[in-house]
């Protein structure tokens, strides 16, 4: 950690959804359980989380909840974890006010993930950011990369080159947030957030964006499984340890 103090010290992971674009990896097995280059994508969240100095987390799930029990009760290593089941399904902006109710009391910022995502860049930055604007949520956001490739083309048709799936000049909502509890009743009981309260935070010049520098992979479909998994091992240099 590079802070004198962490960004944030509570944090939930939105792990409640079917996910039935990842079968058959996620017959068994909630999406937060899929394996990349041989572990769960909630593990790398959970070590990423504890290296910035998070102590407690929320995980809130509901499909194959008993798989994400069973697997989160055998680790003993930070931060420490809550896991809440929701009933029936809530959308992703439900499961955000649904964790919310599991956090500690206290009036500090707490970051969000969806329980999908792969991801390192530093989260001193992004709470210095947040700190700076004063709204009530922050996005992290990741440049858009196309899945196509790109052809290079001339004004009279002459093809030069292809780009395969290269960075595009826009942004994306990469699924990693920065929350002040006072947006926690903004959030709806079941839907989705970023149809209601984003907007409308939005509206009120309380939302910003930050945009990252560093490695994001969201994991969607079994492309992005065995990409992610080639990936990793080189940028982590070959070592996990959850």
């Amino acid at each position: 950690m590079s802070g004198s103090a962490a960004p944030a010290r509570e944090a939930v992971i939105l792990a409640g959804g079917q996910a039935t674009r990842l079968r058959p990896y996620t017959d068994t097995r909630p999406k937060a359980m899929v394996e990349v280059a041989g572990h769960p994508i909630i593990d790398y969240q959970l070590e990423w989380l504890a290296g910035h100095g998070v102590e407690h987390v929320v995980v809130s799930c509901g499909y194959k909840a008993d798989v994400l029990r069973e697997h989160l009760s055998g680790r003993t290593t930070t931060p420490e974890i809550s896991l809440l089941v929701e009933d029936e399904p809530l959308g992703r902006g439900g499961a955000l006010r649904f964790a919310a109710s599991g956090l500690g009391d206290g009036d500090d910022p707490y970051l969000a993930l969806n329980g999908d995502v792969l991801t390192w860049f530093s989260l001193d930055d992004f709470a210095s950011f947040h700190r700076d604007k004063g709204g009530l949520v922050t996005l992290a956001l990741a440049q858009y990369r196309t899945s196509w490739g790109i052809v290079d083309v001339t004004d009279d048709g002459t093809i030069e080159g292809f780009t395969q799936s290269p960075l595009l000049p826009f942004w994306i909502n990469a699924g990693v947030y920065l929350f002040e509890r006072a947006a926690i009743p903004m959030l709806p009981e079941k839907g989705d957030h970023e149809s209601s309260t984003f907007p409308e935070l939005a509206d009120e010049g309380r939302l910003f964006g930050y945009r990252i520098g560093g490695f994001w992979r969201g994991i969607d479909t079994a492309k992005d499984v065995k990409e992610a998994g080639e990936q990793l091992p080189a940028l982590r240099g070959g070592t996990f340890t959850p």
